[in-house]
């Protein structure tokens, strides 16, 4: 259970000293990319294996559903919403937050043609979870850059922050929310979208544990 446990983002060797850093650390921006790649990636294989889609993304189709507009449209609608609630939670973008919306967009526009499916509900299933846990790497890996979160991850941090409660449990409420939400609003619920909100929060956490233990077992050799 310890690795559930975190309640703060670690800082390693590649962590940016400042997430506001205008020129960050060579190291800082290089994880920044890579673990929002590897995030894109695991959105990637959810949308591909076709059995339910994130959270986020079903609140997005709620909100078409009600209000008529684009999915893009109320993804977009949705992010600045939450960049709003960054205030009361004392939250600041930084590099990582702008890079959060570019690349993760990029990644499931060039990725997602090349990714397999599979007949099998069953396969599929198994392949949505593995993207679950893929994001939640992607995540860790980024947020320990430290260049300021994505949206939502800022919301989670900044969250945690003020209940104290550890990262795990932060993120799955914050994700079982937003699904109640989406799905009272008329977005399609699946079996992917109920992986996702159960284990995207633990995945992050045992991902950021165990780059904490690596980071530390390096900085004894």
């Amino acid at each position: 259970m310890s690795l559930l446990s975190v309640t703060s983002v670690p800082k390693l060797r590649w962590s940016s000293p400042n997430a506001f850093n205008i020129k960050p650390p060579f190291a800082s921006a290089a994880f920044l990319i890579l673990g929002l790649v590897v995030f894109g990636l695991g959105e990637a294989l959810l949308v591909t294996a076709g059995v339910g889609v994130s959270p986020w993304t079903l609140l997005a189709e709620g909100v078409t559903n009600v209000t008529g507009w684009s999915l893009g449209f109320a993804t977009f609608v949705i992010s600045v919403s939450v960049l709003g609630l960054w205030i009361p939670l004392k939250q600041t973008p930084g590099m990582g937050t702008i890079l959060n919306a570019i690349i993760i967009a990029l990644v499931l526009e060039y990725v997602l043609p090349f990714l397999p499916t599979f007949e099998s509900y069953a396969a599929n299933s198994v392949l949505a979870l593995v993207g679950v846990f893929v994001t939640g790497s992607g995540g860790a890996i980024y947020l320990i850059a430290n260049l300021g979160p994505g949206p939502r991850d800022g919301l989670m941090t900044g969250l945690q922050a003020v209940t104290g409660r550890p990262i795990a449990l932060v993120r799955t409420a914050l994700e079982c929310t937003v699904v109640a939400i989406g799905w009272a609003l008329g977005g399609t619920l699946g079996l992917g979208t109920v992986f996702y909100a159960l284990g995207i929060g633990p995945a992050m956490a045992i991902a950021m544990r165990f780059l904490q233990l690596r980071g530390t077992a390096h900085s004894h050799l």
